[in-house]
């Protein structure tokens, strides 16, 4: 009697761990469809976002710009502060989920229920921490020297940011797993509502209502709540593996480290690559402040080229963790050259339209400043010389990203900054009498540079791991 009472009470269990029709049509798709439909399929529609995305980022600067140029500033300065705080969220999304398209691949829907559950649980204690800080708000800003003028403008801003820094934890958590799906077009569909939504508010807040930087921040948090009601609403409702079960939440180590340990060198790599970026654009303060804003003007338009490239590397470091958590190493490395031919060409267009309308796009930043659309011209034109290299180094950290190798991705971007940007700025700037151009010299070096590390990192890896595969192989 007692047997036949605990036999239903076990499907019930099971069958919270299934995968839905859909999710198993993917999972097939993936495993054994064409690769080149299924990185276009997977990848196409994170690349729009991303472009989307950076259309509208520089449409909200020239809003913060309407406001007062000290906004423009506190909204600059204190972005660097916030990349590095939510580094930590994003990296834990990513890596995480990684391992949940592994388990995927196995068909551990188990293991795969318990990661989901647990990743949830993770960022929300890791949200906690972040909350615990709001108090403490202007003593972070104070030690991340942040100057006094800007800590009046924007100590309200950045509490506020903290707080949106929580439901951005739970957004990039719903997004990196929905991506582990294939929910490629529905992350699409979501965050374009989210930018039109942060984009119409704040356009209402400052040339309507006449805000301030407060409301810029509170325009944020309203839109991104708007994606957090649907993440809420999507893991409670789904009743299979990839949804949130409180009983599968387990901080065991067995668990937890894997997703960890894939996560730090992610953590770490956007965090050090924001403060680069910062001893940069420090360091070329040598050469003028018209030059500082050139150099920033051209970082934007180059994130036009690496926008698409980013959609491809993400949506593909999925398609290959899949791959190796089912044991298709073959058709694993096949997605690797399929993303490479798609970002190099991806790098070639960016470059052609760069150079071919390169005065028409000077002139869009330079407001009728000869001398500014020059240095645009002149730093974004070596800069652009970059783009087919970073299409390189974007593939071969999907690879990466895909076999868990997060250690080797995170030398290779410190590489980028710390080896072949800031060192090479310093060595322009004492031995040179180049001026502002060695600041466009630093990031064709540097782009290009990383480009043939990661090449080697890529040759290295795939003999170690093609032999280690064929050795698995010939075991079973």
């Amino acid at each position: 009697m007692e047997d036949s009472q605990e036999e239903p009470k076990k499907q019930i269990e099971d069958k919270s761990t299934e995968l839905s029709k859909k999710d198993k049509e993917f999972r097939e798709f993936t495993l054994n469809g064409s690769m080149w439909k299924v990185i276009w399929q997977v990848a196409m529609p994170l690349c729009l976002y991303q472009c989307l995305g950076q259309v509208f980022g520089v449409l909200d600067t020239m809003m913060a710009s309407h406001i007062s140029s000290n906004t423009v500033s506190a909204v600059a300065y204190l972005a660097q502060i916030n990349s590095i705080i939510s580094a930590v969220g994003g990296g834990l999304a990513i890596g995480a989920s990684l391992k949940i398209s592994e388990a995927y691949g196995q068909g551990k829907y188990d293991l795969l229920k318990k990661r989901v559950s647990t990743l949830y649980a993770m960022c929300g204690i890791l949200s906690v921490f972040v909350l615990m800080l709001i108090p403490f708000a202007n003593q972070v800003l104070a030690f991340a020297k942040t100057p006094v003028e800007l800590i009046a403008e924007g100590s309200t801003y950045f509490r506020l940011q903290l707080f949106g820094m929580v439901v951005s934890f739970v957004n990039n958590v719903f997004i990196a797993i929905e991506r582990a799906r294939g929910e490629t077009k529905l992350i699409m569909k979501l965050n374009i509502v989210v930018i039109l939504a942060k984009t119409f508010l704040t356009a209402l807040f400052v040339y309507v209502l006449h805000g301030n930087i407060v409301t810029m921040s509170l325009a944020t948090i309203i839109s991104q709540s708007l994606l957090m009601i649907v993440a809420v609403v999507r893991m409670k409702r789904e009743h299979n593996a990839f949804g949130f079960s409180i009983k599968y939440v387990s901080f065991k180590k067995h668990l937890t480290w894997p997703m960890i340990v894939q996560s730090i060198p992610l953590i770490v790599e956007r965090s050090l690559f924001s403060a680069g970026k910062l001893m940069v654009n420090s360091m070329s303060t040598l050469y003028g402040v018209l030059t500082v804003g050139a150099l920033g003007v051209s970082n934007n338009l180059g994130g036009f080229a690496a926008a698409p490239q980013n959609g491809l590397q993400e949506g593909a470091a999925s398609v290959i963790s899949q791959n190796i958590g089912a044991g298709r190493y073959d058709r694993a490395m096949d997605a690797f050259k399929k993303v490479m031919v798609y970002n190099v060409a991806a790098g070639a267009i960016a470059y052609a339209i760069a150079m071919g309308f390169l005065p028409q796009i000077s002139s869009m930043f330079a407001k009728n400043n000869p001398e500014f659309q020059q240095l645009i011209a002149e730093i974004f034109t070596y800069e652009a010389m970059g783009f087919i290299p970073l299409g390189i180094n974007s593939s071969v950290m999907a690879l990466l990203y895909g076999l868990g190798k997060t250690k080797i991705s995170l030398i290779i971007s410190m590489s980028r900054v710390f080896i072949f940007r800031v060192p090479v700025l310093w060595f322009l700037q004492q031995y040179t009498s180049l001026g502002s151009e060695s600041v466009g010299i630093v990031m064709m070096v540097s782009n290009v540079s990383v480009a043939f590390v990661a090449i080697l990192a890529a040759v290295i890896v795939i003999k170690k791991d093609k032999k280690r595969f064929k050795m698995m192989k010939a075991a079973i």
